[in-house]
């Protein structure tokens, strides 16, 4: 086993996904611990759905790197998301969601960029080995988004408490709770279409929802849920993506099984402890 590890990890491609893995999963998991508790994690589906068509949109304009193209208008859904939540609630997130399924689908089939479309829509939506053909700009990309999202919640932490649990007495007490739940979506678009790398856009869902339903099945604590969420996502991530090179299954699908089987242990302690 430990030759195993050392020779996969003398190729820099494998070292380049797991630190990207590893380092989505911690900022998707400290966004998750908000979003899921507000009851928002539903905006992570359907920003991963927009973020396809967007992708699809950058496929057909030839666009030299995609996440200029895919960034903006995935960010631009966020904000819809955001402005549309109160008056239709979940209504405006499905018809994000389907809407952009099918129309990068119909892109991708009306104008093909390759001679494989099915297996490139095949890896968009579920991952697979686009987390090991990742570039060094791609690695740096995520180490500054994950120093931004840390420091966001460092500096902001007791902010953040008080707009996930009391957003009127946030308001209240003069935080900017429009501005913050706004930073937070942006926050959630720039991770969402990193993390399709890693898991594909319809699962990236998971490593927002899975490590806070763990941490809470164990913890009551905001600041230890945040802790437990963000230890159990590096985790499951990095063993998922060492799982998928051993047996040489789909990264995206493997991952999210870990976390589903470490949710499972989670709320299966968390019952007993409760007893």
């Amino acid at each position: 086993m430990i030759d195993s590890i050392r020779y996969y990890f003398s190729f820099a491609f494998v070292r380049h996904a797991f630190i990207v893995g590893v380092l989505i999963a911690l900022c998707a998991a400290l966004l998750g611990v908000i979003l899921v508790l507000k009851r928002y994690s539903m905006i992570g589906d359907g920003l991963s759905h927009a973020a396809f068509g967007a992708m699809a949109v950058s496929a057909v304009c030839g666009a030299g790197n995609s996440m200029l193209v895919t960034l903006p208008l995935t960010m631009l859904a966020a904000l819809f998301i955001l402005r549309t939540r109160k008056m239709q609630g979940d209504a405006a997130i499905a018809m994000l969601s389907v809407s952009a399924l099918a129309i990068g689908y119909l892109l991708l089939h009306l104008f093909p960029v390759s001679a494989n479309v099915s297996g490139d829509i095949c890896t968009t939506l579920f991952g697979s080995a686009s987390i090991l053909m990742l570039s060094r700009s791609d690695v740096l990309l995520c180490v500054a988004l994950c120093a931004v999202v840390i420091a966001l919640f460092v500096c902001f932490y007791h902010r953040l408490f008080a707009v996930t649990f009391d957003p009127a007495f946030a308001r209240a007490a003069g935080v900017h709770t429009e501005a913050l739940e706004t930073g937070l979506a942006l926050a959630a678009a720039v991770v969402i279409v990193i993390a399709m790398r890693l898991v594909g856009a319809l699962l990236v869902s998971a490593l927002i929802v899975f490590p806070t339903l763990c941490a809470t099945s164990l913890f009551r604590s905001f600041r230890a849920v945040i802790i437990c969420a963000a230890a159990i996502s590096v985790v499951c991530a990095a063993a998922g993506m060492f799982f998928s090179l051993i047996f040489g299954t789909p990264s995206g699908a493997t991952v999210v099984c870990v976390d589903l089987l470490a949710f499972l242990v989670c709320f299966s302690v968390g019952r007993v402890r409760a007893q």
